[in-house]
C-alpha cells in the first residue's frame, strides 16, 4: 500500500503551512483534498486578507500605542474563557498573541508578504476596558488580500513539489482514518469523479473508486461547519437564542465539518461545538458563486442600525463593534433580519465589502485604483455594483418612499414612518454642537481621532436627512455563517487529545478543524484578523511538531 511520512487532509492556508513546515524539513507529505485543484488554498483564497499583528511598523506609522499586555488583556477580555475543557484553548491564546507580537510579521514578511498602510479597527467594543473589543486599530489588510497570504504557502508547495517532498491528492474523500494499536496510521476514503467547475461552485460528489494511504502522521486541516446549516443549528448555543431559519452561508458548500465526526470516531475529543462565528451585516449576493453566497458588509460606524419593527439598537451595538452581541441582540427580535439606514457620503466612505473578489484593487495590488476610493461621490465599484443590483438595498430620495420600499422587500408593514424619522432626526439634532449625549456619536467621534478612520474610513459627521447628502439608503441585513470557534482539542503540539486528555497518537488538527488551536483559541468572541492568523500559527507548530516527530 502507498505511504509517505506524512498526510495533510485539506489543501487550505492551514494545511498549506504545515505542509511546507513540514517540506522545509525534509519530510515527505501528501496533501489530500476533496476538491479539484483549482480550488487549492480553500476559504482563504475568498478572505480579504486580515491580520492581527500587536506593535507592527504599520500601526506605529498611524500614531497607534499597542502593546503585548494590552493585546493580551483584549484578547482574554473578549474570549471569556470559563470552562474546564478551556486549559489548552486558554494556553493556545496565550501563546498566539505571543506569536502576533513577535515572529509573525517578520516571519511572513520574509516571505514576501506586505500590508495596507492603514490599521482598521475592527470589533471596537464598547463595554468597558475589561471586556470585548480591540482598545486600539489591530486590522492589518494584506496587500493582495486572501490571495496574498496564500501565495508564499502556495509557492513554497509547488517548490517543494518539483523536489519530489510534496504532492496533491485532489478529488480524494477522506472517510474514515486508519488506526491500529491505538495509533493513527493513516486514512482511507473514495475517489471522486473530476471535475473542472471553477473554484468555489460545487463541485461533484460521483464516486469513481476508493484509496487507501498509510503515514506516521495525519494532520487534519479540513476547516470547520460553515457549509453545512444543518450542523450549524445542531449546533447552535442556546445562549444565542434560537437559530434563524433563514441563513445565508458565507463560505463554500464543501466546508461541511465532515472530518470534524470522523476524527471523534477514531477516538478525538471535540470542545466547544457551541461556538461559533457569525455575521449578522450578510447581504445576498447578487452574482452568486456558490449556493446562498453571502457577502458580508464591512461597515464604518455610522449607518443607524435598526432591528425588523424599526427599534434602534442599543449602544454598543454600532456598525462594527461588536458581531456576537448584536447577534445575540437580534436573534431576541424574533425577526431573521435587520436594517442599515445611511446615505450617499456614507455609504462612499464606510461601506466596504468581504472578500477578495469584491476588493480587486487591494486582490489586484494597484494603488492607482485604490486611490480612486478617495476621490469622487461614488463608493468602490463592487459596492455600487451591490447598489444597484442586491436586491437588499433600496435607494430613494426621501424617507416616505424608503420606508414603502423597505416594507415592500420586507413583505410587511412593520416600519412606521414617523417613528424612523423622530429617531432620525434626534440623532442628526446630536451634530449641530461639538457635544452630545448619543453614545454612538461619541464613538464616531473617537474614531475620527484615530488618524486611519479620519483619513479612509469614517465619513464626516452630518445629518443623514439633509438632502444634500442623498439619497437615502436601506440595507436589509441577514445572518451568514462563516466560522466554528471550537474543534479538535490539541496540546500545544497541535497534537488531538483523546478522551482521557491524552494524545492521540499519530493524529494533529490545524486551523479552524481546531478551533484554529487547542479547541477553540478564540473563547466565545473573536477580535478579528485572527482567523487567518490562527491558521498560519496552528499549521506552523503543526508541522513543525510532526516533522520532529516522524523518521
Amino acid at each position: 500500500m502507498p505511504s509517505t511520512d506524512v498526510i495533510v487532509v485539506g489543501a487550505g492556508l492551514a494545511g498549506l503551512v504545515a505542509a511546507t513546515e513540514l517540506t522545509d524539513a525534509g519530510r515527505r507529505v501528501v496533501i489530500v483534498e476533496q476538491e479539484p485543484e483549482q480550488s487549492l488554498g480553500g476559504q482563504a483564497f475568498w478572505s480579504f486578507g486580515g491580520l492581527f499583528f500587536v506593535d507592527s511598523p504599520e500601526q506605529r506609522r498611524m500614531g497607534v500605542r499597542d502593546s503585548h499586555a494590552l493585546a493580551l488583556a483584549d484578547w482574554m477580555g473578549t474570549a471569556a474563557f470559563d470552562r474546564p475543557e478551556d486549559h489548552w484553548p486558554r494556553r493556545w491564546a496565550e501563546a498566539y498573541v505571543d506569536f502576533a507580537a513577535g515572529e509573525k510579521r517578520a516571519w511572513l514578511h520574509a516571505m514576501g508578504m506586505r500590508w495596507f498602510p492603514v490599521v482598521g479597527w475592527a470589533e471596537r467594543g464598547g463595554y468597558g476596558a475589561i471586556g470585548h473589543g480591540n482598545s486600539v486599530p489591530r486590522f492589518h489588510v494584506t496587500w493582495g488580500t486572501g490571495p496574498g497570504v496564500l501565495e508564499p504557502f502556495v509557492r513554497r508547495a509547488r517548490e517543494a513539489q518539483a523536489k519530489g517532498l510534496l504532492s496533491f491528492a485532489f478529488r480524494h474523500r477522506v472517510d474514515g482514518l486508519l488506526v491500529e494499536n491505538g495509533s493513527v496510521v493513516g486514512v482511507h476514503g473514495a475517489r471522486l469523479a473530476d471535475d473542472s467547475m471553477e473554484r468555489g461552485k460545487p463541485s461533484s460528489r460521483e464516486v469513481t473508486g476508493d484509496f487507501e494511504l498509510r503515514a506516521q502522521a495525519v494532520i487534519v486541516a479540513s476547516g470547520g461547519i460553515g457549509g453545512n446549516h444543518e450542523l450549524v443549528r445542531k449546533n447552535w448555543p442556546e445562549r444565542l437564542g434560537p437559530p434563524p431559519l433563514h441563513m445565508l452561508c458565507g463560505v463554500p458548500a464543501h466546508v461541511d465539518g465532515r472530518m470534524l465526526g470522523i476524527s471523534e470516531a477514531a477516538g478525538a475529543r471535540q470542545i466547544n461545538r457551541d461556538r461559533m462565528w457569525h455575521y449578522v451585516e450578510g447581504i445576498e449576493n447578487w452574482n452568486p458563486i456558490w449556493p446562498m453566497h453571502a457577502i458580508r458588509i464591512l461597515p464604518g460606524p455610522s449607518s443607524l442600525w435598526f432591528d425588523a419593527r424599526g427599534n434602534r439598537l442599543p449602544g454598543p451595538l454600532w456598525p462594527g463593534f461588536d458581531t456576537m452581541g448584536t447577534l445575540e441582540h437580534l436573534r431576541g427580535t424574533g425577526f431573521d433580519y435587520s436594517w442599515f439606514i445611511l446615505d450617499q457620503q456614507i455609504i462612499r466612505r464606510e461601506f466596504a465589502l468581504s472578500g477578495s473578489e469584491q476588493n480587486p484593487d487591494l486582490t489586484g495590488k494597484s494603488w492607482r485604483q485604490v486611490a480612486k476610493r478617495a476621490v469622487g461621490k461614488q463608493a468602490p465599484a463592487p459596492v455600487e455594483a451591490f447598489k444597484r443590483n442586491g436586491r437588499d438595498f433600496i435607494v430613494r430620495d426621501n424617507l416616505e418612499d424608503l420606508v414603502v420600499g423597505m416594507n415592500a422587500l420586507a413583505g410587511s408593514q412593520l416600519l412606521d414612518v414617523a417613528h424612523l424619522r423622530e429617531e432620525i432626526e434626534a440623532r442628526d439634532r446630536q451634530f449641530d454642537n461639538p457635544f452630545a449625549k448619543d453614545s454612538q456619536v461619541m464613538a464616531i467621534d473617537n474614531a475620527r481621532r484615530y488618524r486611519g478612520d479620519r483619513l479612509v474610513r469614517v465619513a464626516k459627521p452630518h445629518r443623514i436627512l439633509d438632502p444634500v447628502n442623498g439619497p437615502l439608503i436601506a440595507v436589509r441585513l441577514h445572518l451568514l455563517t462563516r466560522k466554528s470557534l471550537g474543534g479538535l482539542e490539541t496540546d500545544l503540539q497541535a497534537r488531538v487529545l483523546g478522551h482521557d486528555g491524552q494524545p492521540l497518537r499519530g493524529l494533529y488538527a490545524v486551523g479552524e478543524a481546531a478551533g484554529f488551536g487547542g479547541g477553540g483559541l478564540h473563547g466565545y468572541r473573536a477580535l478579528e484578523g485572527s482567523f487567518l492568523g490562527g491558521c498560519l500559527f496552528s499549521g506552523r507548530m503543526a508541522g513543525r511538531a510532526a516533522a520532529a516527530t516522524v523518521a
